[in-house]
C-alpha cells in the first residue's frame, strides 16, 4: 500500500522542521522607484510607463554568494527568491517571454546565480513564483481585485484568452523545475476571490510539480488560504494543498493546526522593515531582539521563520538589514541548538518567555528578568541539569527557602546564593539548557 499524502508530507518536510529558519528575498524591477514590490498596484502604473525600469535594470553590485554569506552568518538554513513577482518580471531565462534579465543590460541569469552560490554555501534553495501576472497580456485586467489598471475599461480582457495565460505559467513552472536543477521550496503567491484552486489548474500544475521533483516542498497557496473542504487545515487535504502553511506578517497566537488540533508544518513569512520590496524611505527595522524572540516563538509553536531581505536596485542587501542578520547570528552561533530540530513543548507558556524542546532537552528562553530564582512552574524533581547554552557554564537548580510554598515547581539561579536577584546573561534571550530526567 502506498503512502497517503499525509505521510508522504511528513516525509517532505522533515529537514524544513529542522532548519527552522530561512531568508526570503523579494527582487526585482519595483527596486527601482523603491516604493515597494506592488508599486504597479498602488500608483495604478501601465505596463508602458513601467517599463522604463526594465529599460534600466542593470544591478552591477549584485553578489549572490554575498547574500549568501549574509544568510549563513545569520544562522538560516535556506533561501527563497522570487523568480517572478506580480508584475511579471522574471529573474530567470524564461524561452516563453522576453520579459525577462537577460534581455536588460544585466544580461544575467540571476536566478541561475542565486541558485549556485546559495548551494556553494550549503544552503536549501527555493524559489518564489507569482501566480498572478500584471505584464501578461492574457491575464485579467479590468474588473480583477489587484491589477494595476483594474478600473480602466480600456484593459477588458476576453475570459477565453485566460488558458494561454495558464499553458504560460505552467510552462515556466516546468522551466524552473527542469533548467535549474534540484530545488527545495516552490513558493507560490498567491490566490484570491474566484482566482483559486483549478482556476490556476491546480491540479495539473502539482502533478507536473510532483513528476519532475517528488521531494521538492510546495506552500498552500494554490487554494486560498483556510478556505473550504480539503485545505492544508484539514484532516483530509487536497492534492495541491501543499505542504506547509503560510501565515504571513503574523504569528499564529497558537500555532497551527488541522481541524482536529494536529500540529501541521508552517512557516510565517516576516519582513524585516514594512516593505518586502526595497523601500528607500522605510527605515522602520524590527531590532534584532525581536527577530530573535519572534523566531524563538515560531518554533515554541512547531512553526519556521522566513524573514525577508529586499536588495536594492544595485543588487546590494541594505546595511541596515545586514546589521540586523550580523546581530541574529552571533546569538544563533550560541544558541542556535535551541532552535535547530526543535519544537513545541509539552508544558504552558511560562511567565518569563517560552520554551522550546528536543528530545530529553528543554530549552528555557528568558526574556523578562525575574525577582529571586526562576519559576519552572510542575517541573519540582524532573530536571537533571542545567547550563547556559550559550558557554556551558552550570546554572544551579536548587529551592531556596523562599520557594517553600512551591512543592511542585523547579527553580534556578544563574549565581548564589540563589535566592537573590541577578541581572540575564542575554537581555534579548538568555537560553538554558534543561536536561530532564526520563
Amino acid at each position: 500500500m502506498g503512502q497517503t499524502y499525509i505521510e508522504q508530507r511528513t516525509a517532505r518536510t522533515e529537514w524544513f522542521l529542522k532548519d527552522r529558519f530561512g531568508m526570503f528575498i523579494h527582487w526585482g524591477l519595483y527596486a527601482i522607484p523603491a516604493r515597494g514590490e506592488w508599486v504597479r498596484n498602488a500608483e495604478r502604473i501601465t505596463v508602458e510607463d513601467y517599463q522604463q525600469y526594465f529599460d534600466d535594470f542593470n544591478p552591477q553590485r549584485y553578489e549572490p554568494r554575498e547574500w549568501a554569506r549574509a544568510a549563513k552568518a545569520a544562522g538560516m538554513k535556506y533561501a527563497v527568491l522570487t523568480a517572478k513577482h506580480h508584475d511579471g518580471f522574471c529573474l530567470f531565462d524564461s524561452k516563453l517571454t522576453d520579459y525577462k534579465s537577460t534581455k536588460t543590460k544585466a544580461g544575467r541569469d540571476l536566478v541561475s546565480e542565486f541558485l549556485e552560490a546559495f548551494r556553494a554555501e550549503g544552503l536549501k534553495v527555493g524559489l518564489y513564483y507569482s501566480l498572478i501576472d500584471w505584464h501578461h497580456p492574457d491575464y485579467p485586467a479590468y474588473g480583477d481585485t489587484h491589477h494595476p489598471m483594474r478600473d480602466d475599461e480600456t484593459y477588458k480582457r476576453d475570459p477565453d484568452n485566460f488558458g494561454r495565460y495558464l499553458d504560460y505559467m505552467h510552462g515556466q513552472v516546468r522551466e524552473l523545475l527542469t533548467d535549474y536543477g534540484k530545488l527545495d521550496v516552490m513558493w507560490f503567491d498567491f490566490s484570491y476571490d474566484e482566482m483559486k484552486a483549478e482556476k490556476w489548474r491546480a491540479t495539473e500544475l502539482m502533478e507536473t510539480i510532483r513528476s519532475l521533483q517528488p521531494h521538492i516542498l510546495v506552500d498552500n497557496r494554490l487554494e486560498a488560504s483556510g478556505e473550504g473542504g480539503g485545505s492544508i487545515y484539514t484532516k483530509n487535504p487536497s492534492f495541491f494543498s501543499g505542504d506547509f502553511a503560510s501565515p504571513e506578517q503574523i504569528i499564529p497566537p497558537s500555532g497551527v493546526t488541522d481541524d482536529e488540533g494536529n500540529s501541521i508544518p508552517w512557516e510565517a513569512c516576516i519582513t524585516l522593515n514594512n516593505n518586502w520590496g526595497y523601500g528607500s524611505s522605510d527605515k522602520t527595522y524590527k531590532s534584532a531582539k525581536t527577530i530573535i524572540r519572534k523566531l524563538v516563538e515560531c518554533v515554541s509553536k512547531n512553526g519556521n521563520l522566513l524573514l525577508n531581505v529586499g536588495p536594492n536596485a544595485e543588487g546590494e542587501i541594505p546595511d541596515e538589514s545586514l546589521a540586523i542578520l550580523a546581530e541574529v547570528g552571533k546569538w544563533m552561533a550560541r544558541n542556535g541548538a535551541s532552535i535547530y530540530g526543535c519544537g513545541q513543548a509539552d508544558l504552558p507558556k511560562p511567565e518569563w518567555g517560552r520554551f522550546t524542546s528536543k528530545g530529553n532537552k528543554l530549552y528555557a528562553h528568558l526574556f523578562e528578568e525575574s525577582v529571586g530564582p526562576i519559576n519552572l512552574a510542575g517541573l519540582a524533581g524532573r530536571i537533571g541539569k542545567a547550563r547556559l547554552l550559550s558557554d556551558g557554564s552550570e546554572v544551579f537548580v536548587s529551592r531556596p527557602w523562599n520557594t517553600a510554598l512551591y512543592p511542585d515547581d523547579a527553580f534556578f539561579n544563574f549565581a548564589q546564593p540563589e535566592v537573590l536577584t541577578y541581572p540575564l546573561p542575554d537581555e534579548r534571550d538568555t537560553v538554558v539548557e534543561l536536561t530532564m530526567i526520563e
